[in-house]
């Protein structure tokens, strides 16, 4: 693989994740976002859903072209096993809202870190994606920022599971942060640190007593 092919290769890499990612949130919730607390919330999730999932067919059609594969895109069955475990086990509604609200957030740093490398073969294809990712972002924040101040055993709860995926997150974003090839090409700007980034916009909802990192 020679040094044009090994870039390519951790882009398409990043993108197919960030593809899987969206692609099981989108399932999620309408499995999970038809028992919402309220029909509003429901309406909500099963309109995010078809969001995720088209975001999730572009990201897999964008990594079709990055391999050269050319012509009518194959038909998009199931996610690539690159997604969070912690989405994939996501069952109920206090942990749908913890792997929305972390996984979008990731996501989001991810791609205002492109935009801030300005690569022109990235950031003519993100734009719409960060700008309708917005209000996915915008609706789980709120919830878990409902969620974070209920009373009983919620708060507990929500915290468990916000660390599940929290810690799944920061994983992958110090793995992102290593992958020079994506800086040497342009793709992300040079000495990044997404995973700080994360911790620190993560606490406008979550106490930081209540989220460990590992």
């Amino acid at each position: 693989m020679n040094h044009t092919q090994r870039e390519v290769h951790a882009l398409t890499e990043l993108l197919e994740t960030i593809a899987d990612h969206k692609y099981v949130l989108g399932d999620r919730l309408v499995e999970v976002g038809v028992s919402g607390p309220n029909i509003e919330a429901t309406l909500a999730a099963i309109a995010m859903a078809q969001g995720e999932l088209g975001h999730a067919r572009l990201l897999y059609n964008w990594c079709f072209d990055l391999r050269g594969i050319r012509g009518k895109k194959a038909e998009i069955y199931g996610q690539t096993g690159k997604a969070f475990t912690s989405i994939v086990n996501v069952n109920n509604w206090i942990t749908l809202i913890a792997a929305l609200y972390a996984t979008n957030l990731a996501i989001d740093i991810v791609w205002q870190s492109f935009l801030q490398a300005n690569h022109p073969a990235v950031t003519s294809r993100i734009q719409k994606l960060i700008r309708e990712q917005q209000d996915h972002l915008i609706y789980a924040k709120s919830w878990a920022y409902e969620l974070r101040h209920e009373q009983g055993a919620i708060p507990s709860r929500f915290a468990q599971a916000l660390n599940h995926t929290v810690n799944e997150v920061y994983v992958w974003l110090t793995e992102i942060e290593k992958k020079e090839e994506l800086q040497t090409e342009g793709y992300l700007p040079m000495n990044i640190n997404l995973a700080n980034q994360f911790k620190e916009q993560l606490k406008e909802v979550a106490a930081e007593s209540l989220v460990q990192m590992n």
